[in-house]
């Protein structure tokens, strides 16, 4: 595959759609992946997660390696499909080099639930990669991911359609700016769309974004994902939203306060991150916002006694809808701005 096959698609796990299939789309989440932190690498999954001991595993008081290992084929098929039920059309997943990528798995729940895939590419955060990328060049990682999207990743034949999430870290490593340089290559080689997982404080998405500007790429189509976790104040909000960058708010669902991933910080619930996306909207940056759950772990599925991949679609846009959200808003943070993201340039 060249470009110019890719140009003016979207490229799913099962080939290359018209933008007008693609339809309601969650733009972050991990369907198969194992995002086991190193330290619990070695541990076996540990007991079954139960109604009794789901809480304190989900809260993080209780570790759990089985939790981050999401590789269970058919409870994922199971779950796309109550999101395809509940209206979703399709899903942007984000696993990566680091996180045990699964395309054929991939592939074998988009024709089992007739929901659009679409793979991203690269690498995770520096403990996660594999030591022999302390080695590599920013040109090497660019001709891997330009690979990855125009012949196949993974080992595989199927091919991704958009890069990232690339990772990053506070403070940022040398070798994830190699990363981030190389992904700045292959998206210009390939129109794909870039997206960004920073690192937890609350100035590093600006300093990716000023890393984008000042290596010329392209802000307006460059992700930049937990936003929701990272940025609590309208300066930054809003300094960030200038820079034209999309905004992704991706951890819909968690409701809880506490986020073990960082003690520092007060997690917003679901109402206070729509009362942010709708300030955004107020300044006039509807056409840079995104939404998703970016479910990684197995007490966020359904099948564990969480939310789902189908909760935006059962429940938040009937709360958008009651908070004031017009329709035309709603389409375009759910449908049209997914769309344009996603078509190759």
């Amino acid at each position: 595959m060249t470009r110019e096959d890719l140009k003016g698609k979207i490229q799913t796990v099962l080939g290359l759609i018209e933008p007008a299939e693609l339809g309601p789309t969650l733009m972050h989440e991990h369907l198969l992946c194992d995002i086991t932190p190193p330290a619990m690498a070695a541990w076996d999954d540990g007991p079954e997660i139960t109604l009794a001991n789901r809480h304190e595993i989900a809260y993080g008081r209780t570790k759990h390696a089985g939790n981050y290992r999401l590789t269970m084929r058919d409870v994922a098929t199971d779950e796309v499909r109550a999101m395809h039920a509940a209206g979703g059309r399709a899903i942007v997943e984000l696993t990566v080099g680091g996180l045990e990528p699964d395309p054929e798995g991939l592939a074998a729940i988009a024709r089992a639930t007739g929901v659009h895939i679409v793979m991203g590419c690269g690498h995770y955060v520096e403990e996660y990669q594999d030591r022999q990328n302390f080695d590599r060049d920013a040109d090497d990682f660019a001709r891997e991911m330009i690979k990855q999207v125009l012949e196949g990743a993974w080992g595989t034949g199927i091919r991704a359609g958009l890069i990232g999430e690339i990772g990053c870290q506070a403070p940022w490593t040398e070798l994830e700016r190699r990363v981030m340089q190389g992904a700045l290559l292959a998206q210009e080689e390939t129109g794909t769309a870039l997206n960004v997982h920073p690192g937890r404080d609350p100035d590093q998405p600006q300093e990716v974004a000023d890393f984008v500007a000042a290596h010329a790429g392209d802000l307006t189509r460059l992700i930049i994902s937990h936003i929701d976790r990272t940025i609590f104040d309208d300066d930054r909000l809003f300094r960030l939203a200038d820079t034209g960058c999309v905004l992704e708010f991706d951890l819909f669902g968690l409701e809880t306060t506490y986020y073990p991933s960082s003690e520092v910080v007060d997690m917003p619930n679901d109402g206070a991150r729509l009362a942010s996306i709708r300030r955004l909207i107020g300044r006039g940056h509807l056409e840079q916002v995104v939404i998703s759950h970016d479910i990684c772990y197995r007490t966020r599925l359904r099948s564990f006694g969480g939310h789902g991949y189908d909760h935006i679609f059962r429940n938040v846009v009937p709360l958008m809808q009651s908070r004031g959200f017009r329709e035309v808003e709603i389409e375009a943070i759910l449908e049209g701005n997914p769309c344009r993201l996603l078509t190759a340039i």
